[in-house]
């Protein structure tokens, strides 16, 4: 027990909780966007256990983050992975589809989980180093940031609702978050020790999400709606 309160016990405590709330922000908005199209009374669900089972994945992540960080190339397949998940989520209908609400449900607690595995490499790096390796901590620290996420995560969703062009800041951010994990990627840092080839990739990223989903809103929006 002394231990557990001991002067390093809550400093590196206190470190992983302020790194898990500086990037929730990130993980918010990425809830908020795949839970925009479920039904009011799933939305909620959809963030407890998007929000639970990616805590889960972070925490197995965080435990095998010395493992995790000799994956060649993980920061570029991870940034790839969010850019694809930024369109998606940019270019999803808000109609309601002909399938079971059970089943929307699912496919965005599954997108949650899948986004904030690819967008939290770099916090699991950030809590693995801070943790120093006790598992203690890291799960102590997550469980203490999910209450602001989920309500992040609910703002966010009433904010959509009034104001549409806030889908596309959301997915601009996490293109950006994609463009910083690809120029961060170890095995590339020869390319982007050129500063403007680094700007460049940022630039791209961002046009491809941005464009790729006005694109393709549009011409949703042109297609007659069947009698």
């Amino acid at each position: 027990m002394d231990l557990i309160f001991s002067n390093d016990f809550l400093i590196a405590l206190l470190a992983i909780i302020a790194i898990d709330l500086l990037l929730a922000g990130d993980n918010a908005i990425v809830i908020g966007l795949a839970a925009k199209n479920l039904p009011k009374e799933q939305q909620k669900s959809a963030i407890f256990w998007g929000m639970i089972g990616a805590i889960v994945i972070r925490i197995i992540a965080t435990v095998f983050v010395v493992y995790l960080l000799q994956i060649p190339y993980l920061m570029l397949i991870g940034g790839l992975v969010l850019i694809y998940i930024a369109i998606k989520l940019l270019t999803e209908d808000n109609e309601q589809h002909d399938i079971k609400a059970s089943s929307s449900l699912f496919s965005a607690i599954r997108t949650i989980i899948v986004a904030d595995a690819a967008m939290g490499l770099d916090n699991v790096i950030a809590i693995g180093g801070a943790s120093g390796g006790n598992i203690t901590l890291v799960v102590i620290g997550l469980l203490i940031s999910i209450p602001v996420i989920i309500w992040g995560s609910t703002l966010f969703l009433k904010l959509i609702d009034r104001y549409p062009i806030i889908i596309y800041i959301g997915s601009g951010i996490l293109a950006l978050t994609a463009a910083k994990m690809i120029t961060e990627e170890e095995k590339l840092a020869g390319i982007f020790n050129e500063s403007w080839i680094k700007w460049l990739v940022i630039g791209i990223c961002l046009v491809t999400v941005l464009l790729t989903g006005k694109i393709v809103n549009s011409k949703k929006s042109s297609v007659p709606t069947q009698s």
